[in-house]
Order: C-alpha cells, then structure tokens, then sequence
C-alpha cells in the first residue's frame, strides 16, 4: 500500500486539482544544507526522479542571517515544473529544511521516491509530513 491512500477520489462529479506534500526534516548533517551544488543537483534531479517535467533550471539562493538573530540564515533554492514547483528551505545551523512539492498532477505513486530520494540526499533523524489535497471541489470534467 502506498504512503496515501487514495489522494484523488472521485465523488459526485468532483475530484482534487492536486496535491501539496510538505516535508520538515531534523537532525541532517550542516554540511549538506549548506552545500549549494547539492541543493541544485537534488532540485535538478528530483522532477525526472518523480515522472514530473522541469520547465526552469534551479535557482538556488544563499541567505544570510536576519539582522535580529531569529532566522541563521540558510539556502532556498526553487524549480519550476510544468505540473507546478518544487521548493526547499534550509536551515544549517539548525540542521533542519523544509522541503515543499506541489503538483496538479496524482503523483500519489511516486512520494515514497520523492521520500526516499530526498533522504538519500539530505538523510535525516526526524521528519514530519504533512500532505494536502487542494481543489476539492474541482470539476471532474475538467481534468
């Protein structure tokens, strides 16, 4: 069985537009979340790994600490895809990232991979992931 059980129903006429999986990830090794070439390899890697197509190179950011002290600062970096974006936020110093896909296409099939990938890259101690339906009222004739 698959990490989601049946992200896109069918009822009444209606289906969900997509889908929107949210990974926050603790305890990653620092090097690694502030290894710029990394980030854009797994940015550029990852659509292909999940059967997404990517319609922009990564842009991948370093950002520096905020002058009060509350965000240390880390890299962002974002790929576009023709089904929608990829994003991630790391944090260092933290050992942390929060990585976001969101895609109008049931991708359903392909999250342990997306998982399994951005552990290999980025392994983890502690994760929570939290995944949303959106358009739950979408036409199903649209799609």
């Amino acid at each position: 069985m698959n990490i989601l059980s049946k992200a896109f129903p069918t009822e009444g006429g209606q289906t969900t537009f997509g889908l929107h999986l949210m990974l926050d990830a603790y305890g990653v090794d620092p090097s690694k979340l502030s290894d710029m070439k990394l980030i854009f390899k797994y940015l550029n890697d990852l659509p292909k790994i999940i059967d997404m197509k990517k319609l922009t190179t990564p842009y991948v950011v370093d950002c520096d600490a905020t002058e009060s002290g509350k965000d240390p600062g880390g890299i962002s970096g974002f790929v576009m895809i023709a089904e929608s974006h990829i994003s991630i936020h790391t944090f260092a110093k933290r050992g942390f990232f929060t990585m976001d896909c969101y895609s109008c296409n049931n991708f359903e099939e392909e999250v342990e991979e997306l998982l399994a990938y951005t552990k290999q890259i980025f392994p983890y101690t502690d994760s929570e992931l939290q995944v949303v339906k959106r358009g739950l009222k979408y036409p199903v004739e649209n799609v």
